[in-house]
C-alpha cells in the first residue's frame, strides 16, 4: 500500500474515532487493505495522526467486532 492509510480532517465536524472507523472502512471497502493485509500499529498509526492511540484501538476492535478486521 503505497500513501497514507487515512487522514484526519480537523475542521470535521465528526469525532475523530468517527473519521478513523470510516476511513479505515472505506480503505478495506476500496480494495487499499485487503485480506492478509497488516495494519499498522495502534502506537505508529496514532503517532502519525496526531491522536490518542486509545481512538485507534478503539476503532480496530469497532471494525474487528463489525468483521472487518481479525485481530490477533
Amino acid at each position: 500500500m503505497d500513501g497514507p492509510l487515512l487522514t484526519i480532517d480537523r475542521g470535521d465536524d465528526r469525532p475523530l474515532g468517527v473519521q478513523l472507523v470510516d476511513g479505515l472502512r472505506r480503505g478495506i471497502l476500496a480494495g487499499m487493505l485487503r485480506t492478509g493485509d497488516p495494519l499498522p500499529s495502534t502506537r505508529s498509526l496514532a503517532a502519525e495522526l496526531g491522536v490518542a492511540r486509545s481512538s485507534v484501538v478503539a476503532a480496530y476492535d469497532q471494525l474487528a467486532g463489525e468483521g472487518y478486521l481479525e485481530v490477533r
